[in-house]
């Protein structure tokens, strides 16, 4: 069984085509501008959205721990009065049945492989005109890698298309296992150095590089993924850095500039999470074409006379 906390039908920005994604909980790397945190940990969490909530009081009825309790400190739209008690709160979701408004939620269910396939399959026809097939994202796909082992295994005697959205902070011989059952990675590569990818991330940068480039040695086929914060990791040393590390791979097909935008933020005040970046607006169209000009310029002066031509996109 795996951990999961969604599964997107008709995607269309999840590799060629149109894909089924799904969503793997568990991730290694905590982000600054994470705009998934309920995938953060492996463990079911409990999601409320304030504005929903019409204080009928059911959900206090039904929680056993008493994790939804009385609090005259905040208020919502219906002048309801609680609060969540995370620390007794083990998301066993009968709160959530019991909400007839939807304003509670829990993120996150066990699947098997075999069921998370028949979901992926309803969508077979539109996989064979349009190109597409099953992307795996999370979080991170490799934090569960027994697991997206199988899924895999499942997907390609399907004769699916197989994408694995990764962050790349894993064992090496995880990343070795997945590459013959991987048509495409989506690859993020999120700041520059060490010290700083630790800063932003909590990880180091180092064995992701070296993972990248074990994928392109073996002829694993790659989409660099470059998402650009102003004012967080949007320097010219690492748009420059973008490109040099692009025009090192042989099987590189394209970058990727993904735009921050401020999506998260409704998750993070329906799981009472830490925002690390609460007042930050999102990257205009301007700015993000900007970046893709200078990696693009970037990418000509190290490749010219090698015939590569690598996509900024």
């Amino acid at each position: 069984m795996g951990k999961i906390f969604d599964i997107q039908r008709f995607c269309v920005h999840d590799g060629p085509g149109i894909r089924t994604t799904v969503f793997m909980k568990g991730c290694p790397l905590k982000c600054k501008w994470c705009h998934n945190p309920e995938s953060q940990t492996k463990n079911n969490v409990l999601a409320f959205y304030a504005d929903k909530c019409v204080g009928c009081g059911a959900c206090t009825e039904v929680c056993e721990r008493h994790s939804i309790v009385a609090d005259n400190n905040t208020e919502n739209q219906s002048g309801f009065h609680h609060l969540i008690e995370r620390e007794s709160c083990v998301a066993c979701g009968k709160c959530s049945e019991k909400c007839l408004h939807s304003a509670l939620e829990i993120m996150g269910r066990e699947a098997s492989a075999d069921e998370i396939m028949a979901e992926v399959m309803r969508d077979a026809t539109f996989y064979k005109t349009s190109g597409g097939g099953l992307t795996v994202s999370g979080g991170e796909p490799l934090a569960q890698p027994e697991f997206l082992v199988e899924l895999l295994t499942l997907a390609k005697q399907a004769g699916l298309h197989v994408c694995i959205e990764t962050c790349g902070f894993a064992a090496s011989k995880t990343i070795e296992s997945i590459i013959p059952l991987t048509d495409l990675f989506l690859f993020d590569y999120k700041a520059s150095g060490d010290d700083i990818h630790r800063e932003l991330t909590g990880v180091p940068l180092t064995p992701i590089v070296n993972n990248l480039k074990s994928i392109d040695r073996m002829g694993g086929k790659t989409v660099l993924r470059c998402p650009l914060i102003p004012s967080v990791n949007l320097t010219d040393e690492h748009l420059y850095s973008i490109a040099e590390l692009a025009a090192e791979l042989d099987n590189l097909t394209e970058i990727n500039v993904m735009a921050y935008h401020t999506l998260g933020n409704s998750k993070y005040a329906a799981l009472h999470m830490h925002n690390p970046l609460p007042d930050l607006p999102p990257m205009s169209n301007e700015e993000k074409q900007e970046c893709i000009r200078k990696i693009t310029a970037h990418l000509e002066e190290l490749t010219r006379g090698s015939g590569k031509q690598i996509k900024v996109l």
